[in-house]
């Protein structure tokens, strides 16, 4: 996921300016048990959702975006974003049957091998 942004706060220090950032985007869907073929969810559902929840994002400036006013665009506030929708999605019935006895997921944003955040939330 490629968007544009900038951050509010002496914290930030440069990132106050536009700048970009670059994130690999993981999600990991929990359940208590597998279901009856021996899985979580439908591998390709799960795909789908997650893309479609990525191209709302991806190519933006986040500082443009309604969405995002007022919000600092940190790295976990954007883990979280991605998280509560595709937890929108699992609850409208993108992921199958399966997706209807997912736990929780949990999303993570890598912006390289030495920084990233998660979000977890139950569904």
């Amino acid at each position: 996921m490629m968007i544009a942004h900038s951050l509010r706060g002496e914290v930030f220090g440069p990132a106050q300016r536009l700048h970009g950032a670059t994130y690999v985007v993981d999600a990991t869907f929990r359940r208590a048990t597998v279901d009856q073929d021996g899985i979580v969810v439908d591998i390709g559902c799960a795909t789908e959702a997650l893309r479609a929840v990525v191209a709302e994002l991806t190519y933006r400036n986040l500082d443009e975006e309604a969405a995002f006013a007022h919000t600092n665009t940190t790295t976990e506030v954007l883990a979280r974003v991605v998280a509560d929708r595709l937890a929108e999605r699992v609850q409208a019935g993108e992921l199958g049957d399966g997706g209807r006895d997912l736990d929780g997921l949990t999303v993570t944003l890598h912006e390289s091998h030495v920084a990233w955040a998660s979000y977890d939330r139950p569904l």
